[in-house]
């Protein structure tokens, strides 16, 4: 069909560089290792932290869903659409999350969307670090608000930010709590702390950290004992959680706000019985199962040092997302394509997800992963990285 020839252009020019990728069926469950191609790869590049998207428990409780509720609901939560279940599982996660209210909406991006584009307008200023999932870039794009970036996790440069900014009708911080592609933590405390002083809301999105951080997974707010002086904290249901969705934990006041006023909750259609019964079952295997989240952190412990000692940049990660920084982005990808053919499912990841130059494998550990797998793995990265003249 004729018309798209501007878009072939592109693709063709990134074939050329190196960096046009294909997307890899996997052909089996999400767990430490995967089936692709008829072959078993040791997989180091899901969100599945806790291997919580085949855990029993939650596996029941969708199969039970199903038989009693149906595949799907077939509405908007705001017509016909919200189900016992879906009140039932937002009380559960307010709960979990030490805030009045919760309100689950399709996806994490979509939350992050959602919630900015409809509490801000052009009175406010939104002020967000410049390392920001894209779903918050997006969602501030939405609004009509004025837009401040400050330097990544430099507090001096956000308290600048706030001084600048005292003539708006109000102010909001907004940062991940755990960014995806560098793995560190945002020095929340004195984020807070400057809110405090400059009287602004914060904004967390806690995607990469709910079921990781805090007690039983809470997040950063809580890891950082910071309960009830964050204004929104935004999770997700599709990584740690395994398996589908976002929600954001607040007051009951903006809650009802969004129910009236979130363009994606409004027009979407509402989580089917088994997503939504497999999120509620997550959250308890969260509390009665911690031993999940502690051999995490055994893993990630155990893989971070083996790769610092093979002499890889793995930045300045503090969580089980552990770059290994190669720069080059057709030489990020050549990387990744030589692990598989050792075994070893670890994706590139490069422009436009990261800046250019700064192209890497992330990788994410599990508590899945036994420390054979993982000593297999440090195994291939030294073997690639010397074939491809990496590691010295």
């Amino acid at each position: 069909m004729r018309g798209f020839e501007f878009l072939d252009q592109e693709l063709q020019e990134m074939k050329k560089a190196g960096t046009f990728r294909k997307l890899i069926p996997i052909e089996s469950e999400q767990g430490s290792k995967v089936q692709i191609n008829g072959q078993t790869l040791i997989q180091l590049s899901s969100n599945n932290y806790l291997g919580l998207t085949s855990h029993p428990k939650m596996k029941d409780a969708a199969i039970e869903a199903v038989q009693k509720y149906g595949a799907g609901t077939g509405s908007v939560r705001t017509i016909a659409g919200t189900f016992s279940m879906h009140e039932a599982l937002e009380k559960k996660l307010a709960k979990f999350k030490h805030t009045e209210a919760a309100l689950v909406f399709q996806s994490g991006f979509t939350t992050n969307q959602g919630v900015l584009s409809s509490i801000l307008t052009h009175e406010d200023v939104v002020i967000s670090d410049e390392l920001n999932h894209a779903s918050i870039i997006d969602g501030i794009r939405l609004t009509k608000a004025a837009r401040k970036v400050y330097k990544h996790v430099d507090t001096e440069d956000l308290e600048r930010a706030l001084k600048e900014s005292g003539d708006y009708r109000k102010r909001i911080i907004v940062t991940d709590g755990v960014f995806s592609m560098d793995g560190n933590i945002a020095p929340l405390p004195k984020i807070v702390e400057l809110a405090e002083q400059y009287d602004a809301l914060v904004m967390v999105d806690d995607a990469h950290a709910s079921g990781v951080l805090g007690e039983n997974g809470r997040g950063t707010v809580n890891h950082f004992s910071l309960d009830g002086r964050v204004h929104i904290q935004v999770g997700t249901l599709s990584k740690a959680v395994g398996v589908l969705g976002g929600y954001i934990a607040s007051s009951q006041t903006l809650i009802d706000y969004l129910i009236h006023k979130g363009r994606p909750f409004l027009f979407s259609t509402s989580h089917p019985p088994a997503v939504t019964a497999a999120c509620s079952a997550a959250i308890d295997v969260l509390l009665e199962e911690p031993e999940l989240i502690e051999t995490l952190w055994e893993n990630t412990a155990f893989f971070k040092q083996g790769l610092s000692k093979l002499g890889y940049d793995i930045g300045h990660s503090e969580t089980p997302i552990t770059p290994v920084i190669i720069g080059d982005e057709a030489l990020t990808h050549q990387f990744s394509e030589k692990l598989a053919e050792t075994g070893i499912f670890a994706q590139g990841i490069a422009f436009p997800t990261v800046a250019k130059g700064k192209a890497r494998i992330r990788t994410i550990v599990t508590a899945q992963h036994t420390k054979e797998e993982l000593t297999a793995s440090l195994s291939a990265f030294e073997k690639v990285g010397k074939e491809l003249k990496i590691l010295v």
